[in-house]
């Protein structure tokens, strides 16, 4: 299996998972607060449906239908995907799950039959299929993690949150750019354990001298911004491993305003 084959599998799984928790909601139930201000449970969903659809346009359409998305984010960069959302999310539930259902059906498609080496367009740099997977199963494992947490249940972790936990390492100075500040020369080591906590996931060389440590499901939630930092179970050796921990952000935009410390303590 190639690949994107791979992340694609384990985005179709975990779109499945997110499936499993919204089918049987009521209608009413669909309009249910999350923890991300301001978005319903099918503001959710719907964000999922709008950049899946987007995503399909990246690879299928690339010169005119993806440039003319280009132009109405630059003429509104800040409130361009959040309308999108609001859009989708002001659909019937049944017809808005209906369209995510096929349209993340051809968008796993459209990405396993881009040839290899190929880049697609996208709102920041141009990204291989297997990255702009990694970027989908990123995105709609944060988002399942805000639905669980609306709804009031717990979604156990998979090892396909490695995907997850990839992208929160590669975007490392991506979270000091978005913040205004000086990235350090010198990568960082990080040690997580997988979780079912048999294997350790390591990136970075053994002798860096900033060190994240911790559970993978734990800096997944940390590099989404869906836990506060000090309800995480992270460690770090270093001082540029401290301050990057206060700012980590694997997703696109502005700098995320996080959430707040749990007062369950």
């Amino acid at each position: 299996m190639s690949a994107v084959a791979e992340v694609v599998a384990d985005l179709t799984a975990e779109s499945d998972a997110l499936d499993d928790l919204v089918a049987g909601l009521k209608p009413a139930q669909w309009a249910t607060p999350t923890p991300a201000a301001g978005w319903t449970i099918a503001h959710q969903i719907g964000h999922l449906l709008w950049t899946d659809r987007v995503s399909h346009i990246a690879i299928t359409d690339p010169d005119v239908g993806f440039q003319e998305l280009m132009g109405q984010a630059m003429a509104d960069p800040l409130g361009f995907v959040d309308k999108g959302a609001a859009a989708e999310a002001a659909r019937p539930p049944a017809e808005l799950l209906a369209d995510w259902r096929e349209t993340r059906a051809k968008l796993a498609g459209a990405l396993c039959a881009v040839p290899a080496g190929t880049k697609l367009p996208w709102f920041g740099p141009p990204m291989s299929a297997t990255s702009m997977a990694t970027a989908r199963m990123m995105e709609t494992w944060a988002h399942g993690l805000d639905v669980a947490d609306a709804l009031g249940v717990h979604l156990e972790p998979t090892d396909r949150i490695r995907n997850v936990a990839h992208i929160g390492v590669r975007t490392r100075d991506f979270a000091y750019t978005v913040n205004g500040k000086q990235a350090p020369d010198e990568p960082f080591r990080y040690e997580l354990k997988s979780p079912a906590g048999d294997d350790e996931w390591t990136w970075g060389p053994d002798d860096a001298t900033n060190v994240v440590r911790g559970s993978a499901y734990d800096f997944c939630q940390l590099v989404t911004q869906r836990r506060h930092p000090a309800d995480l179970d992270i460690t770090t050796v270093g001082d540029d491993a401290a301050e990057w921990v206060t700012i980590a952000q694997c997703f696109a935009g502005p700098p995320g305003g996080g959430r707040e410390p749990s007062t369950d303590k």
